[in-house]
């Protein structure tokens, strides 16, 4: 009966098997909205494809993938092309993904909407990063095709304008899927040559996707962290890229990016005519301003009478140099007076007085303490034998010398006869031993004084 039911596994592989036969399920177009958008780190992209009223578990594997131009995000209608097929593992049919593109926008516009706002938010296009151009640049680096009108038209503008100026070229690659990485290199190949005071970016007009490498995010970031002030034109003047957005400054043409790189030689020259008739001008009043300076000074007073100008100097120097005499010869006369009296006080202190009335004391001091030790040492040897013939005559051994006994029993002193029994044995402490008794018989004092 078993051998009619088929394993789950089996059952699964046979209905895939039949999605994979159906030729309407190997390429489908399907239009819906995005929704639980989720990339993962492996570049696969896992969503569902939903309507109003169905949805389906959908996947685009890397190789796919990689070729999007835009972003998938939530809620975002897409017109899909893949084939249909079961997933053995959880036994759903899946939408397998080839290829998508935004639903009633192009994928371009969609994908440089999305890094323009990427960028925007880090703040990439704030004017408070934005570099300030060289007045007089020396040298100009263009990164642009080697062989273009572009190239053409920022040289003769150059020439034309300020011819001082040394144009550098680093050619790169502006156009297809290689452009982005050559232009990149081309910045860091201008970066590092070290002298460059401006470096224009750009190329001529074209199609959208013409351009597009000027909108890759790789382009925007190395233009931003360039330290070099950066030029972006890029077609034509409605043209406009995110690296028209990132550059220091953006030119609507290459030809007005070369204008606004250096100054017009016309202007120079007005300028330095300017300056010149400026300082001119400037010199010829300061001269007038001088002179009628001077002539002032000259017909002043004390220039007239030099003598009266200097006259009550010399009289306070005078009078301060009088001063000054006068001050000396009193200050010597008290540090003499000074150094008269330090003198006898030294005298009178010298270290030998000192130590002569100091050897005085000492001898004093000296006899004055043998006095009170041997008079300390007497009163204590007049208490010391009071105090043994006290010991003396309160040893009780010296009593016993007179007759008297101590008795123990058991160790401890017996003073009375209460205690004691009939055998018990006793120890006398006399003056020259000890003597072991049995106790033959008590008798009481009362009984001693009746009998």
């Amino acid at each position: 009966m078993s051998e009619k039911h088929l394993s789950v596994h089996s059952l699964t592989k046979y209905i895939k098997r039949k999605f994979e036969a159906d030729p309407y399920l190997r390429k489908v177009f399907v239009k819906g909205e995005l929704s639980n958008v989720k990339i993962h780190p492996s570049g696969h992209i896992y969503f569902t494809l939903k309507d109003d009223k169905s949805r389906i578990q959908s996947a685009m594997f890397r190789s796919a993938a990689a070729s999007l131009q835009f972003k998938p995000e939530e809620g975002m209608n897409v017109l899909i092309t893949g084939d249909v097929n079961v997933y053995e593992s959880s036994g759903q049919y899946q939408l397998y993904v080839q290829s998508m593109q935004p639903d009633g926008v192009g994928a371009l516009y969609l994908a440089f909407e999305q890094l323009k706002n990427t960028l925007a938010k880090e703040g990439l296009f704030d004017t408070r990063w934005k570099q300030r151009l060289p007045a007089l640049p020396n040298k100009i680096g263009v990164i642009t095709a080697q062989s273009g009108a572009a190239i053409r038209d920022i040289c003769s503008t150059l020439q034309r304008r300020y011819p001082l100026a040394e144009i550098l070229l680093f050619p790169a690659i502006v156009q297809g899927p290689q452009a982005a990485p050559s232009i990149v290199r081309a910045l860091e190949l201008a970066e590092s040559y070290g002298s460059i005071d401006v470096v224009i970016v750009g190329r001529g007009g074209g199609s959208i996707e013409d351009l597009w490498a000027f909108n890759e995010e790789a382009v925007a970031r190395a233009i931003f962290s360039c330290r070099i002030p950066i030029i972006s034109a890029v077609g034509h003047e409605t043209d406009t890229t995110i690296a028209d957005f990132v550059a220091d400054m953006r030119a609507p043409t290459p030809t007005a990016a070369a204008e606004l790189a250096v100054p017009s030689r016309e202007e120079l020259v007005d300028r330095i005519l300017e300056r010149k008739r400026s300082i001119y001008i400037a010199f010829s009043n300061q001269i007038k301003h001088e002179r009628k300076r001077l002539t002032t000074y000259q017909q002043s007073y004390p220039l007239q009478f030099p003598e009266r100008l200097y006259r009550p100097f010399t009289e306070k120097l005078s009078g301060l140099d009088d001063r000054l005499l006068r001050s000396k010869i009193e200050i010597t006369a008290n540090r003499k007076a000074e150094h008269d009296r330090l003198n006898r006080m030294l005298s009178f202190y010298s270290p030998l007085q000192r130590v002569k009335e100091e050897n005085r004391t000492l001898s004093i001091l000296t006899e004055r303490m043998t006095r009170t030790m041997q008079n300390e040492l007497k009163n204590r040897a007049d208490t010391f034998g009071s105090t043994i013939r006290t010991l003396k005559a309160l040893n009780p051994l010296n009593v016993m010398e007179r007759g008297f006994s101590i008795t123990y029993k058991d160790g401890n002193v017996s003073n009375s006869v209460v205690g004691l029994t009939v055998g018990d044995t006793l120890h006398v402490r006399l003056k020259d031993g000890t003597v072991e008794t049995e106790v033959k018989s008590i008798t009481m004092k009362d009984e001693e004084e009746t009998k």
